[in-house]
Formats: structure tokens, C-alpha cells, sequence
């Protein structure tokens, strides 16, 4: 194939192409006898799939992260880490993705939270992605950090840019917390300070670790920081009463209780237990299975169920909520 052996032959052709064997009907080099110009307009054989075929993926695409915590595997499918230890990214979905081991080949489940991106800022201890100005000084000023105590963030009023927050002690206001806006150069670098320009974050961190140079102090050791909650297990739905343990009572309404628990021990969730006849079990799961799908950053998480009587209904704990 690759002409239409056509009768009505027409002079008025694209230069520089190939001729059918058959009918000396023009092809375009680059067609491989599936694409035909003719008068200015391409011409398609009906027989031949002209979709483009996708080109080999290169290893180079593959999605390397690294372990920023230890996680001991606690469900058939998730996959132990080790701090440092590399993984390469399966399949992403929703808040466990599929990663294989580049230490031991093994495949299974993580949590999203506890791996960044090699190569990233991510795996410094001194980077803080998603927290704000009045955050920075909380975590900074916890038992744990000192005088010199620092972190690096995203700032909040300039995309791209980033702030340094540091632990000061001032004779006058005590312990508290300085900020310093890290500018952008043109080039890629950075600079607090227009007389000393780096070309990393990193290289900023290791100049002022050996000296203040202008700043309150010179930094210390990085925030510190507890590790992340791992995400809810995807098939953990209904849970047996005995898995949570209700430690504080957090309010009361109409329909029941809410406490601060935890669950097996070690997550700590929010549980809303409903009072016998306040709402049918049918009435209250079919709601349940509608609130598990909507997930959402700003929106309270439904983790679990306890359907019977009385009813306890598992979210996400808001420390501040």
C-alpha cells in the first residue's frame, strides 16, 4: 500500500518525494508508504493505522525517592524502609504507593509521607516545605531546639523563594525566633546578603553553619521534627472497638461524644461516638461510604467504622481543630 493507484493522475506535486512502483503515484519520503501529499493535501489509506507509537520509556523517567524515616511493614503488602534507603516509584495512588527496593529488589506498599525525591531539598533535615511564618517559630521554639536552631521554608509570599528561620536568644525579649528572606539570583543561585551569593541552598546552609556572617547567629543544628503519621491502611474500613483506645474527652452534642484516641496503639485519630437510636446503622453507613470517597487536603478525613452499637465513627485528628 501507500498510494491510491489512482487513474486521474495530477502533475501538481510536492517536490523531493517518492513514486509508487505501481501507478508512479507520489509518497512522501518519511511516510514509508502510509502518507500521500497530493495538490497540497494529505491523502490517508484507509487500511493503515497512522496513530503514532509510543517510544520506549527510558529508566532515566523512573521516579527515584528516598526514605526520609524507618517504617516497620504492619499489613500483608506494605513494604519495610530503611532511613536512606532508595526505592523506585511503581505507581502512585492515593496516600500508599507501589515502590520496589533498589537495596533488596522487593516490592510492595509505602507511605507517600515517609519518601521524597532524590536529588530534591526534601530529604534535608532543614527543610520544612508546607509550614508558615508563625509555625516555624512554634516548632523552633519546642522543647529540643536551642540558641542557633534553624529551618529553611517556602515562602509565603513569594513562589519559588524560600525564608530561613532561626532560634535567637535577644537580652531583651529572650528566646525567639529571627527571620531572613533567601533572595533569588538571576543565575540560579541564592543570597541573603547581596556581598555573599551561593549557588545552592545547601552551600548557604554549610557558609552560615561556619559563621553568622550578619545573621542573629551562626546556625546550629536543624528543627527538630517527629515523623509523619503514616497514612490510614486503604482496607482498614470497619475496625473491631477493641483496636481504639479513648484517651480524652474533646465535647459532647446532641448526637454523641468526641474523643482524642488512638488506634492500634499507635495512630492517633479522632473518634465520634453516636448515642443508641440517634441515627439507623443503613442510614448512618450509607452516609459513611459516601463521606470516605470525598478526599480532599482541606477537608477532614474519614478514616473507619465501628457499626455496631453504639456506632463510633474514625477521622483524622486536627491538632488544632
Amino acid at each position: 500500500m501507500g498510494c491510491c493507484c489512482s487513474s486521474d493522475y495530477d502533475e501538481d506535486w510536492i517536490e523531493n518525494i517518492d513514486i509508487c512502483e505501481h501507478c508512479n503515484y507520489p509518497i512522501e519520503p518519511d511516510s514509508k508508504g502510509q502518507r500521500l501529499i497530493r495538490n497540497g493535501s494529505e491523502v490517508r489509506d484507509p487500511l493503515v493505522s497512522y496513530e503514532p507509537s509510543s517510544p520506549p520509556r527510558s529508566p532515566m523517567q523512573d521516579k527515584l525517592v528516598v526514605a526520609l524515616y524507618n517504617y516497620e511493614p504492619k499489613h500483608d503488602g506494605d513494604l519495610g524502609l530503611r532511613k536512606g534507603e532508595k526505592l523506585r516509584v511503581l505507581e502512585e495512588s492515593g496516600e500508599w504507593w507501589k515502590a520496589q527496593s533498589l537495596t533488596t529488589g522487593q516490592e510492595g506498599l509505602i507511605p507517600h509521607n515517609f519518601v521524597a525525591l532524590v536529588n530534591s531539598l526534601e530529604p534535608e533535615p532543614w527543610f520544612f516545605r508546607n509550614i508558615g511564618r508563625k509555625d516555624a517559630e512554634r516548632q523552633l521554639l519546642a522543647s529540643g531546639n536551642t540558641h542557633g536552631s534553624f529551618l529553611i521554608r517556602e515562602s509565603e509570599t513569594t513562589k519559588g523563594s524560600y525564608s530561613l528561620s532561626v532560634r535567637d536568644l535577644d537580652e531583651s525579649q529572650g528566646e525567639t525566633v529571627k527571620h531572613y528572606k533567601i533572595r533569588n539570583l538571576d543565575s540560579g543561585g541564592f543570597y541573603i546578603s547581596p556581598r555573599a551569593p551561593f549557588g545552592s541552598l545547601r552551600e548557604l546552609v554549610e557558609h552560615y553553619t561556619r559563621s553568622s556572617d550578619g545573621l542573629c547567629c551562626r546556625l546550629g543544628k536543624p528543627c527538630r521534627t517527629q515523623k509523619p503519621q503514616k497514612p490510614w491502611w486503604q482496607d482498614e474500613w470497619e475496625v473491631p472497638r477493641e483496636s481504639l483506645k479513648l484517651v480524652e474527652k474533646l465535647g459532647a452534642g446532641q448526637f454523641g461524644e468526641v474523643w482524642m484516641g488512638f488506634y492500634n496503639g499507635h495512630t492517633k485519630v479522632a473518634v465520634k461516638s453516636l448515642k443508641a437510636g440517634s441515627m439507623s446503622p443503613g442510614a448512618f453507613l450509607a452516609e459513611a461510604n459516601l463521606m470516605k470517597k470525598l478526599q480532599h487536603p482541606r477537608l477532614v478525613r474519614l478514616y473507619a467504622v465501628v457499626t455496631k452499637e453504639p456506632i463510633y465513627i474514625i477521622t483524622e485528628f486536627m491538632e488544632k481543630g
